[in-house]
């Protein structure tokens, strides 16, 4: 209920102040588990990309947030769920391929923090560990624009793809290599859009 409430409340907001267009919803499926990877810009991308579909959004916060009770309660019933930032935070992963396992959606930001510049940062490989374990497919999001009233904000949603690991062996380096490659998507609708 808290969900749909703050939906409708931040969809209202977005059409006012911003300028808000989103761009290939047809390319989110309908159901089953599927991980959203968009560029990070600024603390409205969580809300603006779950108002942008249909489907109910869990995301990662960080640990910081939870720690107020008040917080921890509103963010939990949004369906987001605490990581450990600066670690490699097993029990988020597991938190994430629940979540998929369920056939949920779960929104990620493969940079692991917000672009002062706008330039795309180095991605964090549990993306692609996520990505690879739960073998859901990874809708790339674009997020343009410069988040300043009556300015345009544009959500440009890509099409599905898939993480393949034919030799089976993960290491950091091959983690990174595919978390690189979701970046590479997400880079492209930036450059085409």
């Amino acid at each position: 209920m808290i969900y749909l409430i703050s939906k409708i409340i931040f969809s209202t907001f977005f059409y006012i102040m911003f300028k808000w267009e989103v761009k290939g919803k047809e390319n989110i499926p309908k159901k089953g588990p599927v991980i959203l990877c968009a560029n990070h810009i600024s603390w409205w991308d969580p809300p603006i990309i779950a108002c942008s579909i249909q489907r109910k959004v869990h995301y990662m916060a960080k640990e910081e947030l939870f720690h107020n009770p008040l917080a921890r309660y509103i963010l939990t019933s949004l369906g987001a769920f605490p990581i450990r930032r600066k670690e490699a935070d097993r029990r988020a992963i597991r938190k994430s391929l629940q979540i998929l396992k369920e056939g949920k959606v779960l929104g990620l930001f493969p940079e692991g923090t917000r672009s002062k510049t706008g330039e795309l940062l180095k991605p964090e490989a549990g993306v692609a560990l996520i990505a690879l374990k739960s073998k859901a497919p990874i809708v790339p999001i674009a997020v343009r624009g410069p988040y300043k009233f009556f300015k345009p904000i544009k959500i440009i949603i890509g099409e599905p793809f898939y993480l393949i690991n034919d030799d089976h062996k993960l290491n950091s380096q091959m983690l990174q290599k595919y978390s690189d490659e979701i970046m590479d998507k997400i880079q492209n609708l930036l450059d085409v859009h």
